[in-house]
């Protein structure tokens, strides 16, 4: 159980921060990258949301982001998971 738990938030740390990346990539809608994207965003916004009512944006960044990456390792080191991702 706590190898599937482990392999869970090594995955979501990788969809998170894809979703960062992608965010700095401009795309036309409708194209297959922005699709991806989109998927990217509808796997990561139920977490950030409640994060976004609770830490406000500093400028025209948004810290939620840097918040549920800490919050993830913190979990994964709590479970005691093996070997970091990072």
């Amino acid at each position: 159980m706590k190898e599937v738990l482990c392999a869970t938030i090594n995955v979501y740390t990788i969809v998170l921060l894809a979703r960062v990346i992608f965010s700095w990539i401009p795309m036309r809608p409708g194209t297959g990258l922005a699709s991806f994207a989109q998927v990217l965003a509808q796997l990561t916004e139920p977490l950030l949301v409640p994060l976004r009512r609770i830490i406000p944006p500093a400028g025209m960044f948004d810290l939620s982001f840097i918040v549920l990456f800490v919050l993830i390792q913190v979990l994964h080191g709590v479970i005691g998971c093996s070997g970091n991702l990072f």
